[in-house]
Formats: C-alpha cells, sequence, structure tokens
C-alpha cells in the first residue's frame, strides 16, 4: 500500500511539474509572439510613416507631371481652338440691289453687319460688292444663304488657325504687364532726376510695348469672333473674270469697236461742251473780221475809180 501511495504520488508530480512546464512555455511563446507583433507593427508603422511622405511626394510630382503636360499639350476640340474664317463668293442674280437687301437682312439676322458696300449700277450688268461681318458659329449657315439667291459663280473659303499665336500674345502681355508694374515701382523710389528722367523713358517704351501687343490682341479676337464674307452680286449681263480674259480676234474686234464708240462719244461731249463757248464768241468774231475785210476793200476800190482813165491816141487818115 506504501508503494502503491507513493507511486500514485510521483505520477502527480509528474503530471505537476508538466503542467507547469506546459503553462512556462505557453506563457513564453504568448510573450514572444506579443514582442514579435509589437515589433512588426512598429516596424509596419515605421515603414509607412516613412513611405507616406515619399509617396505623397510621388503623388504631388505625378500631379505636378499631369498638370505641366495638361498645359502643354494642345487642346484639340475645335470649338476651344482661335481659327479665322474668310471666303469670297459670287453670285449672279436677276435684281442686284433686291439681292443685295436681303444678304444685308440675312446678315443683320445672324448678328453680323455689313462692313462695305460697293456698287455698280447699270441695267442689266450691274454689280455689288459687299463686305460681311458674322459670327464664327454663323459663316457656314450666312455662306449657304447667301448661294440661294441665286446661280453661284465661283466661291472661296480659307480658315487660318491662331490658337498658338493667341496664346503667346497672352504670355507675353503678362510679362509685359509686370514689366511696367517693376518699372513703376523703381519710378516711385527714384531720387535723382538722372533716375527719374531714365526710368520715365523706360516706363514709356514698356507701356508703348504693352498696348502695341494688347492692340494685336484685340485685332485677333475681332477676327476670331466676326468672319469676314466679301460678296460678289451679279447681274444677268455681267461678265465674270474668266470671261473678261478671253482672246481672239472678234474679241479684239469688239473691243476696238467698244474704244472707238466710247473715244467718239468723248470727242462728241466735248464738242458739245465748246460748241456754246463757239457760238457765244465765233460768230460776234466773224463778223468783226467781215466788216474789217469790207473796210479794207472800200479804200481800193475807191482809188481805182477817182483814177484818170488814159485817153486813146487820135488815129491819123490814110
Amino acid at each position: 500500500m506504501t508503494t502503491m501511495g507513493a507511486g500514485m504520488d510521483g505520477r502527480r508530480e509528474r503530471r505537476r511539474g508538466g503542467a507547469i512546464l506546459a503553462a512556462g512555455t505557453l506563457v513564453a511563446a504568448l510573450a514572444l509572439a506579443g514582442c514579435s507583433a509589437g515589433d512588426s507593427g512598429s516596424a509596419d508603422s515605421a515603414g509607412t510613416a516613412a513611405e507616406a511622405p515619399r509617396g505623397a511626394l510621388d503623388k504631388g510630382s505625378g500631379a505636378e507631371a499631369a498638370g505641366t503636360a495638361g498645359a502643354g499639350a494642345p487642346d484639340l476640340r475645335v470649338d476651344q481652338r482661335a481659327i479665322i474664317y474668310t471666303g469670297s463668293m459670287r453670285v449672279q442674280v436677276t435684281d442686284v440691289d433686291a439681292a443685295a437687301r436681303e444678304v444685308s437682312a440675312l446678315v443683320t439676322r445672324a448678328g453680323g453687319f455689313v462692313g462695305g458696300d460697293q456698287r455698280r449700277s447699270a441695267e442689266a450688268d450691274a454689280v455689288a460688292e459687299l463686305q460681311l461681318r458674322v459670327p464664327a458659329a454663323r459663316f457656314s449657315g450666312v455662306v449657304e444663304e447667301v448661294a440661294k439667291l441665286g446661280r453661284q459663280q465661283s466661291r472661296e473659303i480659307n480658315t487660318q488657325d491662331v490658337t498658338e499665336e493667341t496664346v503667346d500674345l497672352e504670355a507675353r502681355i503678362i510679362t509685359q504687364r509686370a514689366r511696367v508694374d517693376s518699372a513703376r515701382r523703381l519710378l516711385a523710389r527714384a531720387n535723382s532726376i538722372a533716375d527719374l528722367v531714365s526710368l520715365e523713358n523706360e516706363l514709356g517704351r514698356r507701356e508703348a510695348d504693352l498696348a502695341s501687343l494688347e492692340a494685336k490682341k484685340r485685332r485677333l479676337a475681332d477676327l476670331t469672333a466676326l468672319s469676314t464674307i466679301t460678296v460678289a452680286l451679279a447681274g444677268p449681263a455681267a461678265k465674270t473674270s474668266e470671261e473678261k480674259n478671253e482672246t481672239g480676234f472678234l474679241v479684239g474686234l469688239k473691243g476696238g469697236w467698244k474704244a472707238f464708240a466710247t473715244s467718239m462719244t468723248v470727242l462728241l461731249t466735248v464738242l458739245g461742251a465748246l460748241l456754246p463757248w463757239l457760238v457765244a464768241v465765233g460768230v460776234p468774231l466773224a463778223v468783226v473780221l467781215l466788216v474789217l475785210r469790207r473796210r479794207r476793200r472800200s479804200p481800193a476800190q475807191t482809188a481805182e475809180i477817182s483814177a484818170p482813165q488814159p485817153v486813146p491816141a487820135a488815129r491819123s487818115a490814110p
């Protein structure tokens, strides 16, 4: 019994020692895991904290690069570009004056105006040349409407992209304004007359350059905002430029006859203008000359009559 009790006590002690050992091992393992987790979290936090500025910098650099690329890349949208539209066309119409009035009304409805109006009045070969200024957005529509007024003989449309020139002018104007402001600040701090005169001259030159750049900008803005269309309205008998350049015997004969008729017309016009003067001056002058001629003849005839006639000699008798 004593031996069995001792054996059971030994097994209990071994079990208790194993349990204690297992508990200690578990505690040590948990402690090591906690330290590892803490170190790993710290390292991760440190790494995150270290990488955050780098990421932000990379992000900022990317945004700046994207902004630079966006600023330097051209805008390919047509509605965002500065384009100058110009056109010229010739339309043959029945009534030139009525067609000219219709064109003026058409331009007014489109939001533009007539910039020039030159007409050569005649019956069948009348010609009217109108310079139209219309908004760029209505350019094509106005051209098509004008072409419907009669028989279109010619059309020429031109475009000029001035986007880069406009952007360059904007940058130069900004720079020039900064130079003008700098010169004004220096002028306000001038202490001597020589500096004052020199700075005034420099300020005047910079202001003149700025005014020139702004004038160019306004000119470009006007050309891009309002397109120009030159319209020639011709009567039924009006000749085109191609017909005017014809050559040949008949063409030369026709031209010579026209020149002869024109010369005769001019000669008759001059003669008609001089005829009243010839009548008013020539008739009295002719009368005076006739009277003087008769007076010169009268003394001569009197002398001949008064002169003694010679007596014929008497003949002797045979």
